[in-house]
């Protein structure tokens, strides 16, 4: 069976795709820190559980405080990205939504299980005892769960010779699991999660450094650290993930892939400055090098997937039927929301910081 013919009508558009291409990058960049601060605060958080045998630790207790509201602003800020993703390749995503029906809707459920522990970690930290451990290894675990079935759909709808499965199996039971891409690419988000989540920990050991407090000097030094050695790791996985991609993604007689390679490389360059900068705890040098190693590493990912659906599909050929009232509308509401955000944001930080918030 031709697998184009399973492939829907993509919708008309009201503006230029590119608008969307550039709201998509801007708020799934937005979004990726903030999952990486999630999952790499909370992974740390259990390694140091663990490893003090359950017992309460000031770094665990910190975290535990400050990961319900890390949930809470990752999966808000993860709305707009995938509302954008559907408004360019929606005949792709909601595709491969159907074929794992069932576990895409499970998500939810490991949202609120995931979520639900993180409020009885911060809420009950020092009566919990032995179950310290226990709980935050399942927040976590169901946080990683997540992110393997997201990469499982992300990478499910850029194969459509794949969904000719449904039909032995229309059971909305599919995963993607015979593509060799799929455990790298989740791997590398993972473990660089975790890099960004020691990051985080660093930076807040620079503020407390700089508001007087010598004892936090150490705790910079172990954020770095994380963050360092799980880069290093990364390399490793990132080369594995390149090596097995198809040869239609880096074909250098194409465009895409020139750009591709090119960008790749920025990539490591920028990657390998923030691995010197952090082992000298140079942590701001090391932020800034990381934030634009992560912003090059998405338009890659973008045009990875562009590679993937050229046989089936190309972005300038999306319908345009303008009506840019909607898009306007949008953009302001977009920039008031951020600005509230951000109001909110600094208000949760002051709160935390002084220990008078439980909710």
């Amino acid at each position: 069976m031709n697998p184009a013919a399973l492939i829907p009508t993509p919708d008309t558009l009201q503006v230029p795709w590119g608008w969307f291409q550039v709201l998509l990058l801007l708020t799934l960049f937005l979004h990726i820190i903030l999952m990486n601060v999630m999952l790499g605060s909370g992974v740390i958080a259990l390694v140091n559980l663990f490893r003090a045998g359950g017992e309460p630790t000031p770094l665990a207790r910190d975290i535990s405080k400050k990961l319900p509201f890390a949930i809470a602003f990752t999966v808000n800020f993860g709305i707009a990205p995938l509302l954008f993703v559907q408004v360019l390749y929606g005949n792709f995503l909601y595709a491969s939504s159907v074929l794992m029906a069932n576990f895409w809707l499970l998500i939810v459920a490991f949202l609120i299980i995931g979520y639900y522990l993180a409020y009885i970690l911060d809420y009950r930290f020092d009566t919990l005892h032995n179950s310290r451990v226990p709980i935050i290894g399942l927040a976590v675990a169901s946080l990683l769960t997540i992110g393997f079935l997201m990469s499982n759909n992300f990478t499910l709808m850029q194969r459509p010779e794949a969904w000719t499965r449904y039909f032995d199996r229309p059971t909305g039971l599919l995963l993607n699991l015979s593509d060799p891409t799929l455990i790298p690419r989740y791997l590398h988000f993972m473990v660089a999660a975790i890099a960004v989540g020691g990051l985080s920990l660093a930076l807040l050991g620079e503020w407390r450094v700089r508001r007087g407090d010598p004892g936090a000097a150490a705790a910079v030094r172990s954020g770095c650290n994380w963050f360092a050695y799980a880069t290093i790791v990364n390399f490793g996985i990132g080369f594995w993930f390149f090596g097995v991609l198809p040869r239609q993604v880096h074909d250098l007689s194409h465009f895409s892939g020139v750009l591709i390679a090119v960008l790749l490389v920025v990539a490591i360059i920028l990657g390998a400055f923030s691995v010197i900068y952090s082992l000298q705890a140079r942590v701001m040098p090391t932020l800034y090098t990381v934030l634009a190693a992560i912003f090059v590493m998405l338009l890659v990912r973008d045009l990875v997937r562009v590679a993937y659906l050229r046989p089936y599909f190309s972005l300038a050929d999306l319908e345009v039927v303008p009506q840019y009232s909607p898009l306007l509308l949008f953009l302001v509401i977009f920039v008031a929301g951020l600005a509230l955000i951000g109001w909110m944001a600094r208000l949760a930080w002051r709160a935390v910081t002084a220990g008078e918030v439980r909710s």
